[in-house]
């Protein structure tokens, strides 16, 4: 697995980068955002760890840019506590996001919970396995969806809510269901963040996003999905 670092600490990331080399990660690194934007463009990265104030372009501008042509997964670090800062993360395409200071350990825990729902079920599935509803596609070997022939670029999450989603069509996930499944029982999030990334979601694969017709709010209960 390959990793990038972008912060400007450099002691910062000298002490990831070491820690992460020990488990056997390939870790590289970048210190302002344009570096950044760079080197996920030109190589082959697994997963990004994404300080939120950088030099030359912010962490949240990164992350929007990275999302137009990357669905690589991105953990967002953050000096900054309040809520708002980290459920905007989310909403720019981040996959989870640490608040500093913070325990390397903690940080290594997060990257693995997230390297591991990036691919929830291959194990147990064909390379070139897809799931289709209507005209709904799911390929699991791509990690990605697509509508009507169209290819809709998702987050990880964004991704393993549609696979949830679609194939459970029409069974009801409360917004509590939803953040143990998808971001896991230790989650330290709210149910904010679930519908942070179902607004996100429907965005994208919605034709009028206001009126949705694959992914419906039960009011009261939850989300649920349903064939067009």
């Amino acid at each position: 697995m390959k990793i990038l670092i972008v912060d400007d600490e450099k002691l910062l990331v000298k002490g990831i980068k070491y820690n992460f080399e020990q488990e056997g990660y390939t870790v590289l690194s970048a210190y302002d955002g344009e570096e950044a934007i760079k080197m996920a463009y030109d190589k082959t990265i697994d997963l990004i760890i994404l300080d939120l104030m950088l030099p030359k372009l912010d962490g949240l501008s990164v992350c929007q840019k990275i999302r137009e042509f990357s669905n690589v997964p991105i953990v967002m670090l953050t000096a900054k506590n309040e809520d708002m800062d980290k459920i905007l993360g989310l909403e720019y395409g981040a996959d989870d996001y640490l608040t500093k200071p913070f325990n390397v350990l903690e940080l290594k825990a997060r990257v693995k919970a997230v390297l591991r729902r990036i691919t929830p079920a291959e194990a147990g599935r064909n390379k070139e396995s897809t799931v289709s509803i209507g005209g709904v596609k799911l390929d699991y070997n791509l990690r990605r969806v697509s509508i009507n022939d169209k290819t809709i670029d998702l987050t990880a999450k964004e991704f393993d809510l549609m696979d949830l989603f679609v194939c459970n069509a029409g069974k009801v996930y409360s917004r509590e269901n939803l953040l143990d499944i998808i971001w896991g029982y230790d989650y330290p999030g709210d149910v904010r963040t679930v519908d942070v990334h179902v607004r996100r979601l429907r965005e994208k694969i919605e034709p009028n996003p206001a009126e949705p017709v694959y992914i419906h709010t039960k009011w009261g209960v939850g989300y649920y999905f349903k064939e067009a």
